[in-house]
């Protein structure tokens, strides 16, 4: 018996009677392929990998230069190329309040493409496990507080949003039903307002701590006033995308059901968005005057989640604190102005 070897690969070499016998053994290697990922979530997930690298396993992050997904023939080309065995499905049409008013429309008909071209494509080629991100903004807007996961379909959404909503909570169903029809491991995680490095940090379209960075800074610049538009007063709960992309990885190797689970900081950790504007002229060191345009809507005035489901199966995770979450953004942004979307 003789050892051979060549990359990825061990050969041994038996004689046995005269006949040569090749066996063969391929190193076992997950391919976890991250679409959307080179956005603000999967920046977060490589933030975690890089402090935790997963041995036998090879990330593949999509941007959509690689891939159009709304497009079922973009999808399986892709999947084609790279065989992945485990997906996390990150890549969505998002947006600010105001965005999402004005484009319902195109919210659904471009979030229910992907979902959809998404899990096909998962099924078709024998994925083993999908997680699919969603939002507690697709929660009923008449609700009681807090919500948890079994009230996804309890009510229509907030009417800004129910395009976006409408077209995310469908992932929940995609996930039982191929669960149901092929015993697939399709399961979704439901986050809270998300931040951090690589945000999108437009003022219009983007989500509210990046853009209040963003305002904030050209405040500071321009000598002008910090205006926050609302009244301030609505409640969230923001959680880190560092946190969150420790959380997907622990959802990747521990959680396997299709129902989804909320990956959230605890009710006691909702703040209002005046306070969270506070925090960003703290860090960003604004001296000048901070006011409310009470003109603009305020959205849902609050959606608190409940993260007993998420506390019950990781009781040890531990959240960065906002305020040093939000002092990690700002300094992210201020070093990377030029490079960030904006």
């Amino acid at each position: 018996c003789r050892r051979a070897s060549s990359p990825g690969r061990i050969f041994f070499l038996l004689r046995l009677d005269s006949v040569s016998f090749i066996l063969t053994h391929q190193l076992a290697m997950d391919v976890i392929l991250v679409t959307g990922g080179t956005g603000l979530v999967g920046k977060g997930i490589e933030a975690h990998l890089a402090k935790n690298p997963s041995p036998n396993q090879k990330w593949v992050f999509l941007s959509s230069k690689d891939a159009d997904i709304r497009s079922l023939e973009d999808t399986r080309r892709v999947f084609q190329k790279y065989q992945p065995t485990h997906v996390i499905h990150l890549a969505a049409m998002v947006g600010g309040l105001f965005r999402n008013m004005r484009e319902k429309l195109e919210f659904y008909r471009a979030n229910s493409a992907m979902n959809d071209n998404v899990l096909a494509c998962a099924h078709e080629f024998k994925v083993k496990k999908c997680i699919s991100c969603m939002s507690t903004c697709i929660f009923p807007d008449k609700t009681t507080y807090p919500i948890d996961e079994t009230m996804i379909h309890n009510g229509p959404p907030h009417e800004s949003n129910e395009g976006y909503a409408y077209a995310k909570r469908m992932v929940d169903v995609l996930n039982r039903c191929y669960h149901e029809a092929h015993g697939s491991n399709f399961t979704s995680i439901i986050p809270t307002n998300i931040f951090g490095p690589h945000d999108n940090f437009n003022i219009d379209d983007g989500h509210v701590i990046p853009g209040l960075i963003h305002k904030c800074h050209t405040a500071k610049q321009n000598g002008t006033d910090f205006v926050v538009w609302g009244s301030g007063k609505p409640l969230r709960q923001f959680i880190f995308s560092e946190d969150l992309g420790a959380l997907i990885v622990w959802v990747l190797h521990q959680y396997d059901d299709p129902s989804p689970i909320i990956l959230s900081t605890s009710e006691q950790d909702e703040v209002s968005i005046g306070d969270v504007a506070q925090m960003v002229a703290e860090a960003m060191n604004f001296q000048g005057r901070l006011v409310y345009d009470t003109t603009k809507a305020d959205g849902q005035f609050k959606k608190t989640a409940s993260n007993k489901k998420l506390l019950t199966l990781n009781p040890t995770f531990k959240f960065t604190p906002i305020r040093d979450a939000i002092a990690q953004s700002v300094k992210w942004f201020e070093d990377n102005f030029e490079s960030a979307r904006k």
